[in-house]
């Protein structure tokens, strides 16, 4: 079992999301999950992928940092907060999120190093997880042939006749799979049930709207495609997706 603590690193500048993702690569007990470069695209990441900290800058177009750290607040199990700016005069107000800490651009190693084991204090060394989730992939057999995909690449997951269509960014593949195997493979991954006969990552999720009877469409990004939800999910979804 590999013990990890998830990890968020939320950055407009693509520079420094990649200096503090490699800098957080030499810790063995971090993962990093997932990176968003607004604040918009934080909130959903935080609600898809349920990190145990998020690594947040301030000064982001649209949604600052510190709007992010308070619509995280509302959430049933917020993520811890680390604070990472090129500001100071920040610092006071960060800390009334209960931030675990306040890191400066340029990151200095050593205080990272205090940052981490801050967080571990905090939450213990991490969940456990099993040791092939870090670089798991979905396998797909067809015709004798074994097909790998990222399940971050994956739209959705809707049930055919005789196999699971898994429609991907890349294109489609039969799975011999019933949909509920996939549905827990995935469930770490974000995907979520809308109808009895569809997956979803909610990653791609763009779009809600009503249909009739209670039912709904859901827009998808990367696809023109409309999927049905039932009724019966739309409560649970919704929940899922807002804060």
């Amino acid at each position: 079992m590999d013990r990890v603590i998830r990890t968020i690193v939320v950055d407009d500048e693509l520079y420094n999301r990649e200096d503090l993702k490699h800098l957080l690569g030499s810790y063995p007990q971090v993962e990093v999950v997932g990176e968003a470069a607004s604040g918009e695209e934080a909130v959903m990441k935080v609600i898809q992928l349920k990190p145990d900290v998020v690594f947040l800058d301030i000064e982001m177009p649209k949604m600052s940092g510190m709007e992010v750290a308070k619509s995280m607040r509302e959430l049933k199990n917020p993520p811890l907060i680390v604070f990472a700016t090129a500001y100071p005069q920040f610092a006071v107000e960060a800390f009334r999120y209960d931030a675990v800490d306040y890191l400066l651009k340029p990151y200095d190693e050593e205080l990272l190093r205090e940052t981490i084991d801050r967080i571990i204090g905090k939450i213990g060394p991490g969940r456990e997880l099993p040791a092939n989730r870090l670089n798991g992939k979905l396998a797909v057999q067809s015709d004798g042939e074994i097909s790998y995909i990222e399940p971050e690449d994956i739209l959705y997951i809707a049930k055919s006749e005789k196999y699971s269509n898994v429609v991907t960014k890349h294109g489609e593949f039969d799975s011999n799979l019933p949909l509920k195997d996939l549905g827990n493979k995935l469930a770490e991954f974000g995907f979520f049930r809308i109808h009895k006969s569809t997956l979803v990552n909610l990653h791609y999720v763009q779009r809600l709207t009503p249909w009739f009877n209670g039912a709904y469409h859901l827009e998808l990004r990367e696809t023109e495609e409309r999927l049905s939800v039932s009724r019966n999910y739309v409560k649970d979804l919704r929940k899922e997706l807002e804060i």
